[in-house]
């Protein structure tokens, strides 16, 4: 079908380039002096030594895509990221009520995962603004959020919708991706409960910034999975 071979280019460009965005941004902070002379001196908020922050947490996402040169990168690239997004829930929509032959009414899925990239837009445009009131802060905190929990819990429903008709698409589809896709939404699920007393509390932020960087790659392993999930067309 065509739409299978639609969802995959997507959604391994989605895993691609928020990947790519994000450790460019990475680079641009740990290298900063790089940038010396030159029109994209990278802002002293944005700088920081060495550091593998999946690992020892050491700088957050925040510091290093909101300011000057790296969000030129960050927020294009994740805004074309979330126009991704809502063509990929789109496609599997549609391939869902087709198989099932369903018409009219819309799967849940679709709409958490349209509502994710929204959030995932407002973010990225509101990332780097600086306004000192608590309640743009609160804004911004729930925007991420938003997300975060719409993005996981589109994940979890289309999950559950290929399972139930797995065996209509069994021809087509890899079935062990299929169960690790599944793994991973659990897991993401659980981490997300089990860290949340340390998350809402002060201090931790080596742990926080570490579970960030790791969480978001998470997220965007799914749509490497989906992408090995449909098999190629010959």
């Amino acid at each position: 079908m065509e739409k299978i071979s639609q969802i995959r280019n997507i959604s391994i460009w989605i895993f691609i380039l928020p990947l790519i965005v994000l450790n460019l941004c990475l680079f641009i902070s740990v290298n900063h002096h790089l940038f010396e002379n030159t029109i994209f001196i990278v802002d002293q908020i944005g700088r920081t030594g060495f550091t593998i922050p999946y690992i020892d947490g050491s700088v957050s996402i925040s510091r290093v895509a909101r300011t000057y040169p790296a969000y030129l990168l960050f927020k294009p690239g994740m805004i074309i990221t979330a126009i991704l997004l809502i063509k990929y829930w789109y496609a599997n929509n549609t391939i869902i009520k087709k198989i099932n032959n369903e018409s009219g009414k819309n799967r849940r899925f679709l709409i958490f995962g349209v509502l994710s990239a929204i959030f995932l837009i407002v973010h990225s445009i509101f990332l780097g603004v600086k306004f000192e009131y608590d309640l743009y802060k609160f804004f911004r905190r729930f925007v991420l959020l938003g997300f975060i929990i719409f993005e996981i819990v589109a994940q979890t429903l289309l999950v559950i919708a290929l399972f139930k008709i797995k065996n209509k698409i069994s021809q087509i589809i890899n079935s062990k991706v299929l169960i690790l896709k599944s793994i991973l939404v659990s897991s993401l699920v659980i981490i997300a409960f089990a860290s949340l007393p340390i998350i809402t509390t002060s201090g931790h932020t080596l742990f926080k910034h570490a579970l960030e960087w790791n969480y978001f790659a998470a997220i965007l392993l799914f749509y490497l999975l989906t992408f090995l999930f449909w098999k190629k067309r010959p």
